[in-house]
């Protein structure tokens, strides 16, 4: 009867780990069921805003392609759909308008000095970090989860190894079966832990290299915007 008892008492199954877990055990899965939730809905929504975000720089960029002037370009990015892009575009066509340029003789087309065209620079840089951080929006907290997860798992394991030894000093036996099931069920939450790690660690690296690509495409589009006015003789 004793022997029946003790079988019945030994989980069977990772549920019957996590269901007879140490009440701390528990709390520290709870913590990483959320974070993986967090995790992966920061994954997700990123996915979709950088889809919608490339497609429109990529539908932008092949229209501004074909325009010639800057005034031609300028007017495709007011009536575009808006985007990092077409804001961009928009901050550039501020500056000019209110800087001052200096007039061309004999009917040329006003130019900017070179300390204005480093200010120019130095304006679509700044732009480009604005949307960057909106665009990077919540990217950070994927590598806080994939670094944090796997040091709450290590607590929950060790909490859970503590308990496990303090139940075999409570009821005087010392055998494998007795230490087995709660080392069993600690080691859970160390499991637990790298299943949420990882996918983070992934969706962290892949987006801040999709990030990086965009701010590059960004930087780009800016030299293009200087060329164009090169091109027109306005530098």
């Amino acid at each position: 009867m004793f022997l029946l008892q003790v079988g019945s008492a030994i989980p069977a199954t990772r549920v019957e780990l996590v269901t007879n877990a140490s009440d701390e055990t528990k709390v520290v899965l709870v913590v990483l069921a959320i974070l993986s939730l967090l995790s992966w809905a920061v994954m997700l929504s990123k996915w979709v805003t950088f889809r919608r975000a490339e497609r429109a720089a990529a539908n932008f960029m092949k229209e501004f392609h074909r325009a010639p002037r800057l005034d031609q370009a300028a007017a495709l990015g007011k009536r575009s759909k808006p985007s990092a892009h077409t804001r961009v575009m928009h901050r550039a066509t501020q500056f000019l308008t209110e800087t001052r340029v200096v007039s061309g003789s004999d009917g040329a087309p006003a130019t900017l000095s070179a300390a204005q065209v480093q200010a120019l620079r130095l304006v679509l840089d700044a732009e480009t970090n604005v949307e960057r951080d909106l665009l990077g929006t919540y990217i950070p907290f994927l590598a806080i989860v994939g670094s944090v997860s796997p040091l709450l798992g290590l607590l929950g394991t060790v909490l859970g190894v503590i308990e496990a030894f303090l139940g075999v000093a409570r009821g005087g036996s010392g055998n494998l079966a007795a230490i087995a099931p709660g080392v069993a069920e600690a080691l859970i939450a160390t499991a637990v832990a790298l299943a949420v790690a990882i996918p983070a660690y992934f969706g962290y690296n892949i987006l801040a290299a999709r990030l990086n690509r965009y701010e590059g495409e960004l930087d780009g589009f800016g030299s293009e915007l200087i060329a164009l006015m090169a091109r027109e003789g306005r530098l």
